[in-house]
This record gives C-alpha cells, structure tokens and sequence, in this order.
C-alpha cells in the first residue's frame, strides 16, 4: 500500500520541477558554479540563475546573480571572479563578472550582435569569447570603423530599435543559397562565429575586444592554451560542405594575430579540444566521417604540434559524450551511456598502469548529464535516477561521493514516487532487450491494467529510469493508472557499436521487433489487457510510433510527436538532411524506392488505430509538412485522426518549449489514452 499522505503525480508538477546545468568547480575546489533553471508559470518561461554550492555541504543551493538569463559560469583562474553571459541589458546576451564576495555585476562586452563562451586566459588578464559578424562587419572592424557607445539610455533604446528595423529590412526577402538554412525556431544570416579577446579591466571601462579569427568559417567556443600564447577551437572545414554537424578541424590560434593552423585533417570531424595541464598534448572528441553515426565520439589525442591521432576509447566500445583530463595529465575522464546509465570512467594514456584499463569513477544506477573534474581531482556532477530526475552531487579526490542539492525535494517528498523496475526479454532472433516498466499505485497483478507504450527519438539515444525529460512524463502516466513500458531497441546508444548500427539501411523493420517482443512479454505475465494498448514516441519515436500502426493492428490508439513520416521529404527539408544519407548511404533520387518503402507514410493506407499528431509549426529538423502529409492522407481515408499544431515550438517543445505548450502536450497525450483504453471495473 501507498502512503496515504502522498499524492501521486500530476501533469502540472512540471511547473514545480527545476533542473541543473553547467557544473564548474572553482579553483579551490571549494564551490561548485551551477546554473540553476527554474519554471516561471506566469510569465510561461524559464529563469536561469547561477548558484554556487560549498563542496562540503556546509549550506544550501542559493541563488548567487539576479538576472533571468545567467548561464554559462566561467571562474577566474584566482578563484574571485565568474565571468557569465545574461541578456539582461541585451536579449542576445554579453558578458559580464561579478566578484564571488557578492555585489553588482559588470558588463564586460558589448558587442552588437551578442557575446558568449566566455574563457579565461591562465593569467587572468583576458576573456576570449564568440560572437557572430558577417564579411561587411569584418571589414568595418578590421578598418577600425566601429561606432561610438551610446551616450545615455535612450540613445541606446534607439540604437536598438534602428539596428532591429535594419535587420529585418535586410533579410526581406530572405536570399537562401546554402545548407542547412535554418535551424532551432529561427533561420541562419550571413553571420559566422568568430573569436575575439578583451582585457579585463579593474574598473567599469569597457575595453575594446580584438578578433582573431575571420572569413567564412565558423568557430566553436575556445580553449586556451597554458602558456596563454595561442587558443584552441574548431572550424568548419568547408563552407560549401552543407553539414550542420560535421567537417570540423581543431586549430591552434596565436594570440600575436597570425594566422590559426589546423591541426587535423579530414576522414574524421572533431570536436572540443583540450590541452593537457602540461600543454604537450590536446585531446578531442573525433567522429569517422565514413561513420558518423556508427561508430560515435571517441576520445584521442595528439601532440600540440600536430600529428597523428591516437584513439584512446576505441576498444572501450563507448559512445563519449564529455571529457576532462586528469589533473596530472596522465589520462582523461570521461561520460558515456552503458545499458541505461550513464557513468564517468578513468583511461590512462599509453604508458601508463590504467592505459586499457580504465575504471569507473562515478557509478550507479543513473544517468550523469555533465560533470567538471578540480584541480585535485574532485569530481562534481548532475545526475538523475529513478527516485529522483536531477540533483549535484560532488566527488572527493579520495572517492567520497556527496549530494550537494535537494533541488526538489519539497515536491518529491509529497508526491508518490513509482518504483522504475528494469525487464529484460529476448527479441525474435534470441537477442536480449532491455526495458522498464512502472505500474500504477496499489498496483494487483491479479488485474487487468491499460498499457502506455513510450518509444524514444534519435534513433541513436539511450533511455533510462534517470532520464530527465521523461522522467515526470512517465511518473503521471503510471499514476493515472497505466502501466508504462519503454525498452531501448536497436539503434539505441548505449549497448556498442553493432546494436546502435544495426537500423542502419532498415529503419522500422530492424528495431520494431524489439519493441513489439516486449509487449508480448507484459502480456504474457496476465496484468495487461491485450485489447487496450496504446503507443506513443516523439521524432524517430514518432516514426516509429506510425510505422507501428501501419504494419500491427493491435493498438487501441496512438500519439506521434513531431515524427518522420516521409524519408523522401524529410531529407530536403529538414537541417539534418545528412541523417537520412548516412543511414541509408545514399541520396533520394539513388534511394527512391527503398526510403519510400521505409517511410510510415507508404503504409498509411493500412492504419487502422485511432491516431493523434502533436507538431511545432517552427520544427526545421521535422518539419511540419512531415505530420500534415499523414494527416492528410489519413483524412482523405476518413480514418480517425487529429493534427494539434503548436505556434512558436521548435524541435525541442518536450524539452525546453513554454512550459503550457509542454503541458498541454502531456495532457493531449493522457487524454487520448483516456479516451480509447477506457478503463473497465475493476481497473486501476
């Protein structure tokens, strides 16, 4: 039995629900920097703040700066200073510090089309940053054509309003000549990221920043060198490669001006470079360009003067998603996703006792979402498990683990928190799934119960009890008296390389057997009616969700979010147009016949399940006209089907959309479960 004191969990507990980001432990080790997000319900939208946390647990998370926008905190090398980035003089964001004994914050840049990725040289001098500019603003800057600071507040309103009437006059009509074009909620200008440097002044004049980089490139956030003499970035390699997510190098960038020197080559793309403590060697995050989504991140290393790679996570049969070096230099830290966990593993360089040996430093039964690694070893984390979506948590050099932050706890400890139970099952081929289930409160195995079948997105993610973003979704199903089942299919991260490529080329047929034997499993164990089972998946999970529908018949009812539908259209309209040429290894018109037979939308006609189709209107990696398509052709069919359209949303509602739009799609969700696996007597 329950505790009859607690509540079981309710679709508008979102609005109570924060979460953590961007952990850095100071200096000393003494703090740790968090961005601490916050749901406004009123204003329908989120507040970030940074809060800084003791390491010794001496007082509760409390909010440190005041803005509504605060991330990305960044500590000087002496430990006094964070510089951050907020928008709260400027909606595109600049960079500010504030001293850690508390006071105003100042502003440092004031760049015109926005600053961020603050980083600190070693002496604590300078801030190397990103902003975008376009050829005309590099020529004007390099001319040392910059125009005067406003002279007070309504010359600076004024300024604004002119540059805003500018821009939208300069993109009406809107010349399109590459790819992607767009992507978020928003489309792409003519603007590239490029670094800069500014000094650090001890007073509130704003010194002028000097870029370093320039051309049609654009550069990812930088890391600086230990001698402070060069940064380290990456580049896109070709502008005319058409690639969101690959073709990148990582270059060294002088600090004298001259020009930045790649250090990699092409066959594999790169990303986020770190030099050792000593400065002799960088590490990355690479990816095979032949493979890109095969084979996953890998983490090696070079010397900093250039040269062959050498892989040190290859053998690991790890996809990395984070990495630190050790303090010493002797090996790196890293976090990957292992069987519905995610972890943080020690691996030496070659050499050295643990080099193929590594270790699991931070462990358990949840998913690590980010992690920093001090001076001294320490290691602080944000981590998420079945009792709980997201708290910090800070490692000792000696092995000690502490939870630093109860950040919820004030609603977990009235709400009834369902048990996340782990099933594994075999597929038809006698290969071993892995899933989970929840029941509903008072849960009788001598009952029948309505099912809720989830199914994740990608298609390369890994789903776990201490998935954050699910995590309430599927306590509120479970509390409203489903029984709640998702399992990680091929394809999914998390189980090596061959289990993630095995869709490759056979999306649908490869993985929905996975899915479909976990079902037959719950129901083999007699508390499942078989004739009230819904489904339910968003993106590939959408995909999935409709491919489902169109080839079983046995779904009361269905809901696909944001989903692929047409393989054809997806690849010409979406900002991720590569996903379909690598995972099919060709183009359309090479492809035609075998996407179109992949594409849910090609067995549509089949359809029998009452479905319902939740889509952002400004999704640019599904695009709209991949649910209306469906919706469509169903209708024309007379089939059950309704299309909710979600004004303002891009890709990511379920995530970080505004929180109404995030509840509502919850309860539509709910509630056309509701309707088609009514609940007969004796139900839960």
């Amino acid at each position: 039995m329950t505790n009859p004191t607690l509540q079981p969990f309710k679709i508008d507990d979102l609005y109570e629900l924060g979460w953590l980001e961007d952990p850095r432990l100071s200096p000393d080790g003494r703090y740790v920097a968090v961005v601490w997000v916050t749901v406004d319900r009123v204003g329908n939208s989120y507040h970030r703040h940074i809060a800084l946390v003791p390491t010794d647990g001496s007082k509760p998370l409390r909010r440190f700066t005041r803005g509504k926008q605060d991330q990305q905190p960044r500590w000087s090398p002496d430990g006094q200073w964070l510089a951050f980035v907020s928008n709260r003089d400027d909606e595109r964001g600049q960079i500010y510090l504030i001293s850690v004994n508390g006071g105003e914050a100042r502003q440092l840049t004031n760049h015109p089309n926005g600053a961020s990725d603050p980083a600190w040289s070693p002496d604590g001098r300078y801030i190397a940053f990103l902003a975008p500019v376009n050829a005309d603003e590099q020529a004007r800057e390099d001319a040392g054509d910059t125009p005067p600071p406003p002279a007070d507040a309504w010359e600076a309103r004024r300024a604004r309003e002119q540059r805003q009437h500018d821009e939208e006059l300069r993109t009406d009509p809107r010349v399109i000549t590459k790819l992607p074009y767009r992507s978020g909620t928003s489309y792409f200008d003519d603007r590239r990221r490029h670094i800069y440097v500014v000094e650090v002044n001890d007073d509130d004049t704003p010194a002028t920043p000097r870029r370093l980089t320039s051309g049609d490139l654009h550069y990812s956030a930088p890391v600086w060198m230990p001698d402070g003499l060069a940064l380290l970035s990456t580049a896109t390699r070709d502008p005319e490669a058409d690639s969101l997510f690959a073709y990148y190098d990582v270059v060294r960038i002088p600090l004298d001006g001259s020009r930045p020197q790649p250090l990699t080559s092409a066959g594999f793309s790169y990303f986020d470079p770190k030099p050792s403590p000593n400065g002799r060697q960088i590490a990355f995050l690479r990816l095979n360009e032949a493979r890109l989504l095969g084979e996953g991140h890998r983490v090696a290393i070079i010397p900093a003067t250039g040269g062959e790679p050498h892989d040190l996570t290859a053998h690991t049969d790890l996809n990395v998603e984070q990495f630190h070096w050790q303090p010493d230099g002797q090996g790196v830290l890293f976090s990957a996703g292992w069987r519905g966990h995610t972890h943080v593993y020690q691996i030496g360089l070659p050499g050295t006792p643990t080099y193929r040996n590594g270790m699991t430093l931070v462990g358990g039964m949840r998913i690590v979402s980010e992690f920093d690694v001090g001076r001294d070893g320490s290691i602080a984390f944000i981590a998420g498990s079945a009792d709980n979506p997201c708290d910090l948590f800070w490692r000792s050099a000696d092995g000690q683990e502490h939870r630093l932050t109860r950040i919820n706890e004030h609603l977990l400890s009235q709400r009834i928190i369902i048990p996340i139970e782990e099933m594994l099952y075999l597929a038809p081929d006698g290969s071993e799934v892995q899933g989970w289930t929840l029941h509903p409160p008072d849960f009788d195995p001598a009952r029948r119960y309505p099912l809720a079948v989830y199914i994740h997105g990608g298609p390369h993610i890994m789903w776990g009890p201490g998935f954050r973003s699910m995590w309430h979704e599927w306590q509120v199903a479970a509390a409203r008296g489903y029984v709640v089942f998702f399992c990680n299919p091929r394809g999914s991260e998390g189980y090596g390389e061959l289990w993630r490529d095995a869709i490759r080329g056979n999306w649908g047929e490869a993985d929905a057997p996975d899915i479909l034997a976990g079902i037959d499993a719950l129901v083999a164990r007699g508390y499942i009616d078989p004739n009230r089972i819904g489904v339910t998946g968003g993106s590939y999970g959408g995909y999935m969700t409709v491919w489902l529908i169109g080839h079983d018949d046995r779904f009361a009812c269905a809901v696909a979010a944001r989903g692929v539908y047409n393989l054809l259209t997806q690849h010409s309209t979406s900002d991720a147009h590569e996903l379909i040429e690598i995972e099919f290894g060709g183009f359309p018109w090479e492809l035609y016949e075998e996407l179109w037979d992949h594409s849910p939308l090609a067995h549509a006609h089949k359809i029998k399940t009452p479905l319902l189709l939740l889509h952002s209107e400004l999704d640019y990696r599904v695009p709209i006209s991949e649910a209306e398509q469906l919706f469509a052709i169903l209708r024309r069919q007379k089939k059950v089907v309704e299309l909710v359209r979600y004004p303002r949303e891009g890709h990511e509602l379920t995530r970080s959309g505004e929180p109404r739009h995030r509840a509502d799609h919850m309860r539509r969700t709910l509630e056309w479960f509701d309707r088609y696996l009514r609940r007969e007597q004796g139900d839960a």
